[in-house]
């Protein structure tokens, strides 16, 4: 830790994640995340106190252990337009 700073100063990135900032997490938009849960391809998300949120850590196993192309990557999309 550097000098002068006290533990409550740092910054940690957060566990959960409300569906916008899920959905710009992996790379989508709100709508588009919002239906592959739906349709149960994405996890469901934690209610917590009437919060409804994802855990980012789901989420990156989630990523990582699909074999299924459910998502709609923003990147490698654009990526591919770049190289037609």
């Amino acid at each position: 830790m550097a000098s002068g700073s006290k533990p409550q100063d740092q910054v940690y990135p957060p566990r959960l994640l409300r569906a916008e900032s899920a959905a710009r997490y992996l790379g989508m938009g709100t709508r588009t995340f919002l239906r592959l849960v739906a349709e149960g391809k994405l996890p469901k998300p934690k209610r917590i106190g009437g919060v409804v949120a994802w855990d980012r850590y789901r989420l990156d196993a989630f990523v990582d252990d699909s074999d299924e192309d459910v998502m709609d990557n923003t990147v490698d999309r654009l990526l591919k337009e770049a190289d037609d």
